[in-house]
């Protein structure tokens, strides 16, 4: 199986997420990841997906599936080399007065940071890939998670260009408005 990360461009309605879901869910995919949020334009969303797929036949047909859809504006898959990927992850170790330490200092080495002290344990923040935080959260593990929280993967292409600008698995340019709106520019048949 072969790990595929695609940014999906949408419109910000209700409901979008809930059909993106639903195709994958169909499709017999199942999600690795998924975070969303809004973009530089606040009427539009951007969906980062990891997926899992036997082959590529079976991504591209999600894809295509995908395009079908009539807030889907774009679809870019990232490749691990030609964009930064991260995840977020909140952590409570359990902790007393010998292991605090000990933790800060694994905190220290992932570059974590150290959101909430309390006698019995340390509430740690981490950004990074999630091979990253794995390793991070295998050190902890000695001295016993307590809560652990972690977020989706977001992922942006390295470089100049914007995932406007992008083609790869391009389901229908967008047009900005001059009132800061898009509209979704259909491709005319001939």
């Amino acid at each position: 199986m072969s790990q595929h990360t695609l940014s999906v461009l949408v419109e910000n309605t209700p409901g979008i997420l809930a059909r993106v879901a639903a195709l994958f869910s169909r499709r017999g995919f199942n999600i690795d990841s998924l975070a969303v949020g809004t973009t530089e334009h606040p009427d539009l969303s951007r969906i980062t997906i990891v997926v899992r797929v036997d082959h590529e036949l079976a991504l591209e047909q999600v894809t295509k599936q995908l395009n079908k859809l009539v807030n889907v504006l774009k679809i870019v898959e990232l490749e691990a080399d030609s964009a930064v990927q991260r995840e977020l992850v909140l952590v409570k170790v359990s902790a007393d007065n010998a292991s605090r330490a000990q933790i800060v200092q694994i905190a220290e080495l992932f570059r974590a940071r150290t959101v909430d002290v309390s006698p019995e344990a340390v509430t740690l923040e981490a950004t990074g890939s999630g091979d990253k935080l794995d390793a991070m959260l295998r050190m902890l593990a000695a001295f016993g998670i307590k809560e652990l929280v972690q977020s989706g993967a977001i992922a942006i292409g390295r470089g100049s260009r914007a995932l406007a600008d992008r083609t790869a698995r391009e389901a229908r340019p967008i047009r900005l408005t001059p009132a800061g709106t898009t509209t979704a520019v259909r491709a005319q048949s001939a």
